[in-house]
């Protein structure tokens, strides 16, 4: 097993390397900041992908928990979707990235709770069919950015052993929340101004520094909480042993 520090390093190095991936967009390719803040967005359902590897291979101890994850699981990926779809909707409006038209327009509405996964699908093929030259491998470096972290943090360091499924649901949105208040805010200013070069700059900078310190506190608090337990169950083999 490679020391905490060691890992640490290794996936900020990823998770650093997926985030400049951008300026080869802006730099060869022409990017404006709409195509920045949708490689952002689309960033979220790849940390929902991994989110839900993450329940799904959860190790607790308690019976109960495990058997919820039949129902949680789901209810995540239709609530998660659900809000990633009213986000990416948002962001093809106000954008004006895709067609712009609406996802329900062949009026085949799916039953019941499943039309949010309906928009999601919807929006993404109409996001997607509007992509920029390089976008797949921008795509492609976020998959292996939160790759390296999901193997590197949750599996060698077992944190799969440490978590919990009430913080696994709540995390994306956490994450959302905060990124994407100074994501947005900062595109809709650079938009405002026709993209100028130097504060596409800024925000994709700022989305690296929003990103680093998010990491380290997730994994600091997961390191702690780790201890913890570590602490308290060798506190209780003394009260037995005495």
């Amino acid at each position: 097993m490679l020391p905490q520090k060691q890992k640490d390093t290794l996936s900020l190095a990823a998770l650093i390397g997926a985030n400049l991936i951008p300026f080869i967009g802006i730099f060869f390719f022409d990017w404006d900041v709409r195509y920045i803040v949708l490689l952002y967005w689309i960033e979220n359902l790849v940390a929902g992908f991994y989110n839900v590897l993450k329940m799904a291979i959860l190790n607790n101890a308690q019976k109960n928990e495990n058997v919820s994850k039949l129902f949680i699981i789901p209810f995540f990926c239709l609530h998660y979707g659900g809000f990633c779809a009213a986000h990416g909707f948002f962001l093809m409006h106000f954008f004006k990235i895709g067609t712009g038209s609406s996802p329900l327009e062949n009026g085949n509405e799916w039953w019941g709770p499943f039309i949010f996964f309906q928009i999601l699908f919807s929006t993404i093929a109409k996001i997607w069919a509007s992509k920029p030259p390089g976008m797949i491998w921008a795509v492609m470096g976020l998959f292996i950015s939160h790759g390296v972290s999901f193997v590197e943090n949750f599996i060698l360091a077992q944190e799969y052993k440490t978590s919990s499924l009430q913080q696994l649901m709540h995390q994306p949105y956490q994450r959302i929340i905060i990124m994407h208040i100074a994501i947005i805010a900062g595109g809709i200013l650079v938009l405002k101004l026709n993209s100028p070069l130097p504060l596409m700059i800024i925000l994709v900078l700022l989305k690296i520094t929003v990103d680093i310190h998010l990491h380290k506190k997730s994994h600091r608090i997961k390191t702690k909480e780790k201890k913890k337990k570590r602490d308290r169950a060798v506190e209780e083999k003394k009260g037995i042993s005495d």
